[in-house]
């Protein structure tokens, strides 16, 4: 008990230090959950970023139907456009805004796992392309490139020459030499994380396998502290690799996430991850189904389904990332100088 007792006073003392520093900072401390879907109440999958057009920035996420009735198997997770949410406070709140008016469809389709980067002020978005909506996952997925000129109406640019038809998941980064590395899941190879290059982001060749440990999916690549990251989602939490030169991961051992939260919708693990690298801090938006706990019953299938998104700050300590999900993470996202990268 009187660890206990220790331990949450320990807590208290953290949380209290964390709140002088945002007020000495002139941040504030994001709410929990940071975000829920008012339409399915199943927002997924963010990727953040700024859209200097409008003055705010935009989070794109995968919308599934978490609360519509009659739909057996997945039917749920497809079905729905790539929903938007915007912030015009630097990140610290999050209002609905529209779904992605995506000119690429058929008369059943499914969007998933949005990739956004601006690239010399024009949006890049790589899609997780689904040709229907299924109540299993036996069907083709595919990687698709669109543009747009405002960030909301996005025209189709092509199907990308990946692994096979089994892949999802796209992570774009800029490499050093001014050349765009892919990541992704191929879902063939046990969910081992593959990659492809490009010049240009327009002509894409498939290099196979970057990562295959173990399965994970939602890679996220990215700069930090001197290094390399890549975060996956193993469904235990977030496995984190370092790279020199963004060919050769290696694992650092633990998960981050993989230990619920104490707060409202954290209380179980992390999942499919963005990290907004910005003004020297890393943020790490993440989403949660807070409704996967043994103490609800899974007949209460709308609370089993639902999802929010959430945010904390990464630290680096020892030559590993960290992050504390009980701590007040303040926030306070500045506007990129360019859209160049």
């Amino acid at each position: 008990m009187n660890k206990q007792i220790l331990f949450q006073s320990f807590l208290l003392m953290a949380i209290f230090s964390s709140m002088i520093s945002c007020r000495q900072s002139g941040s504030r401390i994001a709410p929990k959950p940071l975000f829920r879907d008012p339409v399915y109440d199943g927002a997924a999958d963010p990727v953040v970023v700024w859209n200097r057009g409008e003055n705010k920035w935009f989070m794109y996420y995968t919308n599934r139907r978490a609360n519509a009735e009659g739909l057996d198997g997945v039917t749920w997770v497809h079905g729905t456009r790539i929903g938007i949410a915007e912030s015009s406070d630097n990140g610290l709140t999050w209002q609905y805004r529209d779904t992605c008016d995506i000119r690429y469809r058929m008369s059943a389709y499914t969007h998933w796992a949005p990739e956004v980067i601006v690239h010399e002020g024009l949006f890049h978005m790589f899609l997780t392309y689904v040709p229907g909506i299924f109540r299993d996952w036996k069907h083709p997925r595919n990687i698709i490139h669109l543009t747009s000129e405002n960030g909301i109406e996005w025209d189709y640019q092509s199907t990308l020459p990946l692994a096979n038809d089994k892949v999802i998941d796209a992570c774009v980064y800029r490499l050093p030499d001014g050349t765009w590395r892919m990541w992704y899941n191929n879902e063939m190879d046990g969910k081992s994380i593959y990659y492809a290059d490009s010049p240009d982001l327009y002509h894409w060749q498939d290099r196979g396998k970057a990562v295959g440990d173990q399965g994970g999916e939602g890679p996220k690549v990215f700069a930090w502290e001197g290094k390399n990251w890549m975060l996956t989602d193993v469904w235990q939490g977030l496995a984190c690799y370092k790279s020199d030169d963004f060919s050769s991961w290696k694992r650092i051992p633990g998960n981050l996430l993989e230990k619920p939260g104490t707060g409202r919708d954290d209380r179980v693990k992390g999942g499919h991850p963005d990290v907004v690298v910005n003004n020297g801090r890393a943020f790490l938006f993440y989403f949660t189904h807070p409704g996967r706990i043994e103490s609800i019953p899974e007949s209460d299938w709308i609370e089993k389904r639902r999802s929010s998104i959430q945010v904390v700050e990464l630290k680096y300590e020892n030559g590993r990332l960290v992050c504390n999900r009980d701590e007040p993470t303040c926030i306070d996202l500045r506007p990129p100088e360019t859209d160049k990268d």
